[in-house]
């Protein structure tokens, strides 16, 4: 992961100082002119130019210097301490003040750990009875720059706390329009979901991509963070708040959204008290009543807006699926479709404009068709981000992962799982060795064939039914089995699945356009069942 940057609020400026006083430096510099005490060099009284030189960005020509220079931002050049992360989850009915759990939490780090495990969580705080009474978690999320571990002398550890909502379920939002007056008529326009949510905990650390695609989106809500911070004039620098997600199907974009929601929540819970994620459903935008469509949209942000105004909760609104808006205007501009088609996306993108000068609201959309989105909606994405398949060394994690939770559950016995930078470097015949160029080789036919995120996280259920499990008329209790079957049987579904999608893809019609037939009267139409 590349460097996530920290939450705050920028520094104030220091106050300007000529000869060592408070005074401003143009008052300074014209009661030195008028006193006629001092030499002038480029048109300024020397105190002034030492001024300028020693403690000013500006330059004698009238310019900035670049104190953006080697050596200042330590972070960037590795000098100076690493950013800790730490997440720490309250107990939902504790009353303890979070400043107080911040503070305890960081003693504890700073007197019992010599060297900080990032990525894991921490344990070493179970006898302290307070934090016992108050807290349910600790995990050590991550630092910037990116370490596996980080010497607590060299770690400037930052403690964010936080309660996961007592709210569990999804509210569905109904946004009907005024002649569906029958109940079966009513489909859910948008979800709703209290935020931090337990059912969310852990997501966004088993998301594995390419790159540093998770920083990047982190380090650009800090960029808007700072900037509205800065109170930086809106209507000279510019932003949309909106993030576009595309790539194939099975690749996470939908889940990223997510924990990124419940990422940001999490971090800035010193900043908002609560947070929400609307996850709006594209397909029920769509009256069937004419013209009613672009009033479903405008009722339904306007209880997005509702939310927003209370500047107390961070508000993330998701679009899954955008392209099928940006198809419906399409095929309206073009004439095939009718123009309600183009009211509910002209309707959409005003609503966007709307809410983009509001600080405490994020929209995330996603889409598996790059070719269908339209260009006025790719222009009001800030980040544009494509999500392509896991890379071998993302499937060798995933794979590992899974394996290790059915360790920890009694169905596989314990095996020694090497991490993918040792593999080859290891020259021994080793049962782990072994095991994980097993798993490397099984990682990198997954790569080949395209495999997606979400089918690799099914694998496992896939292998234990098929091919380990005997059959359900025993009522067998589950045993743990060898890795090296376990691995046999996962690369059985592996051919499997190959097979099944190459059979897909031979059958009649794979590309769900059903053959054409021409008729009597010169005409074409779809067969009948096959569409």
């Amino acid at each position: 992961m590349g460097n996530v940057h920290e939450f705050s609020r920028p520094p104030l400026a220091s106050s300007s100082r000529v000869n060592g006083s408070n005074q401003q430096p143009g008052s300074s510099a014209r009661q030195t002119v008028l006193d006629g005490h001092s030499s002038m060099a480029n048109g300024l009284p020397d105190n002034v130019n030492r001024w300028i030189s020693d403690e000013s960005p500006i330059n004698g020509s009238g310019e900035e210097e670049d104190w953006d220079s080697e050596g200042e931002d330590r972070i960037e050049v590795g000098e100076g301490k690493v950013i800790v992360h730490l997440e720490v989850r309250q107990i939902p009915s504790s009353l303890l003040q979070p400043v107080k759990i911040e503070q305890l939490v960081r003693a504890v780090v700073q007197a019992r750990m010599e060297n900080v495990p990032v990525g894991e969580e921490m344990r070493d705080w179970e006898d302290s009875h307070v934090l016992v009474r108050n807290v349910e978690r600790i995990w050590i999320a991550e630092s910037v720059p990116e370490r596996a571990f980080v010497k607590i002398d060299n770690a400037d550890i930052r403690v964010h706390v936080y309660k996961v909502s007592g709210a569990s379920e999804v509210r569905d939002f109904v946004a009907t329009s005024e002649e569906d007056d029958e109940e079966n008529e009513k489909m859910p326009a948008a979800s709703i979901r209290e935020l931090p949510s337990a059912e969310l905990e852990g997501l966004w650390d088993n998301l594995v991509y390419a790159d540093d695609l998770k920083s990047r989106l982190l380090n650009y809500i800090h960029s808007t963070v700072a900037f509205s911070d800065a109170e930086v004039d809106f209507n000279v620098v510019t932003w949309n708040r909106v993030v576009l997600l595309h790539g194939p199907p099975g690749t996470g974009k939908t889940s990223l959204c997510r924990a990124l929601a419940q990422k940001l929540v999490i971090r800035l819970s010193d900043r908002y008290k609560y947070g929400k994620i609307v996850e709006i459903n594209s397909h029920s935008l769509f009256s069937k009543w004419f013209s009613e469509s672009g009033k479903l949209v405008q009722r339904l942000f306007s209880d997005v807006n509702t939310m927003v105004d209370d500047e107390d909760g961070f508000v993330v609104v998701m679009i899954d699926e955008v392209e099928s808006l940006t198809a419906a205007r399409a095929g309206a501009m073009s004439g095939n479709e009718p123009s309600d088609g183009l009211r509910v996306v002209n309707a959409l993108l005003t609503q966007l404009d709307k809410i983009k000068a509001k600080k405490n609201v994020l929209v995330m959309t996603t889409s598996n068709i790059a070719g269908a989105i339209d260009s006025a909606f790719v222009d009001r994405a800030d980040i544009k981000e494509y999500v392509g398949y896991p890379p071998p060394q993302a499937i060798y994690w995933i794979l590992t992962g899974c394996l290790k939770e059915l360790m920890g559950k009694g169905l596989i016995r314990k095996c020694e799982l090497l991490e993918w930078r040792t593999l080859g470097v290891l020259k021994d015949a080793s049962r782990a060795s072994r095991v994980g160029e097993k798993i490397k080789m099984l990682a990198e036919r997954c790569y080949n064939d395209k495999v997606a995120g979400r089918f690799l996280r099914r694998i496992p259920i896939l292998a234990y039914a098929r091919y380990i499990t005997c059959s359900a008329a025993t009522n067998e209790p589950c045993r743990p089995r060898s890795i090296e079957r376990w691995l046999r049987a996962v690369e059985r579904i592996i051919d499997d699945e190959r097979s099944a999608r190459g059979a897909i893809q031979d059958a009649e019609g794979h590309r769900g356009v059903a053959p054409e037939v021409p008729v009597a009267n010169g005409h074409l139409r779809s067969e009948k069942g096959l569409d």
